[in-house]
């Protein structure tokens, strides 16, 4: 694609996925193909493999796929749930944890808090006490809302919980892994999963997760587990720095180059601007009046939901902002037109905020 056709083209993207791809990374895709059985593709998941682990905090085996975060939701509990889950629900895409635990013919019951609401570790703990579980799925960060769930200590409410060194813990980072410090190992987690379209501000369809020994064993004694998402076939490829069938080469080209960049800004900076640009957003919003949907202390570093308090026309915004190349989220689902989501997450600066905040103040100004 030429650079004007790709410049004309353009709508930086302030949602919360996919989200903005750098043109370097973009162009990272454009390297010749190669055999994914070849040396040069062995070579090239082994680069990758010491770099996400820095990424998700831990020593542990970081599995990786072609396909969104949606297939290692499923993965999960194909792999790790053979009783009954609780499934934390506070909003869309935790809500389709439980559909999957559904699908999947797994039993389960549903520990649900408001939208725009947390998932509180005194209510996990006062469910878990029941006894009975055998795994716990919760949305790090809640995409529809832009609510964070405690995952710290709502995994210590789990150990604590009867049998509940044997409860798996998973965790659905998909839209703020990369974009804060999730320590898998100090957390003690058992499955923490995310994909490239967010906060890694890569294309979609490569999904990755960490995975620990104790959830390693639990899968052995799990029947009916598939091929494609099973851990133990991953992991077997992984140690050869495979994949078990043929994965999205230039997407791990992207991948590497992206990684290589995260590592050189240096991930604590990173997790840092992203705070930095929640609060500048926060902050803007307030100024002019606005509320945010998210308690205090729960807001996400990755995308901030605002409350339409004043009814503005969120698709008249949007064309308004298209035609000045940017592009934000209306609310997700029953919250359409209720409140409105500005992503901040990926490479975005806080130059990009500034430019997209003075773009919205001269609409409103209209």
């Amino acid at each position: 694609m030429s650079e004007k056709v790709r410049a004309d083209k353009h709508v930086k993207l302030f949602i919360p996925g996919p989200t903005e791809v750098r043109p370097e990374v973009l162009d990272a895709q454009a390297d010749w193909m190669i055999g994914h059985r070849m040396p040069e593709c062995t070579a090239l998941i082994g680069r990758i493999r010491p770099k996400l682990a820095k990424v998700f905090l831990t020593e542990k085996r970081v599995l990786l796929n072609a396909a969104t975060g949606t297939g290692f939701m499923e993965a999960a509990i194909r792999n790790v749930a053979n009783g009954k889950v609780l499934n934390c629900v506070n909003g869309a895409f935790s809500d389709r944890w439980r559909e999957i635990t559904a699908a999947c013919g797994r039993e389960n019951e549903v520990l649900e808090a408001e939208w725009g609401q947390p998932i509180l570790p005194e209510a996990v703990a006062e469910r878990l006490a029941q006894g009975g579980f055998d795994a716990i799925t919760v949305a790090h960060n809640e995409t529809s809302t832009g609510v964070t769930n405690p995952i710290e200590a709502i995994a210590q409410v789990v150990r604590q919980a009867p049998n509940g060194e044997n409860i798996m813990i998973l965790v659905d980072a998909v839209s703020s892994m990369a974009g804060v410090a999730i320590p898998f190992d100090d957390w003690d987690l058992d499955v923490l999963l995310t994909s490239s379209q967010k906060a890694f501000a890569l294309p979609a369809g490569l999904t990755f997760a960490a995975v620990s020994d104790r959830a390693m064993e639990k899968a052995k004694t799990v029947p009916a587990r598939g091929w494609y998402f099973d851990f133990l076939v991953l992991e077997k490829y992984l140690l050869k720095n495979q994949t078990p069938a043929t994965t999205a080469v230039s997407l791990l080209y992207a991948l590497d180059k992206q990684l290589d960049d995260m590592m050189a800004e240096g991930m604590e900076n990173r997790w840092a601007r992203h705070l930095a640009m929640r609060d500048r957003t926060i902050e803007w919003a307030e100024s002019r009046g606005l509320t945010l949907f998210a308690p205090e202390g729960y807001r996400s570093p990755t995308v901030t939901c605002i409350s339409n308090d004043k009814n503005y026309d969120i698709s008249a915004l949007n064309a308004f902002l298209r035609e000045r190349g940017m592009i934000i989220s209306n609310g997700y689902g029953a919250l359409k037109g209720k409140n409105f989501r500005i992503a901040h997450m990926g490479d975005l600066q806080m130059e990009d905020m500034e430019a997209l905040f003075a773009a919205i103040d001269e609409f409103l100004a209209q």
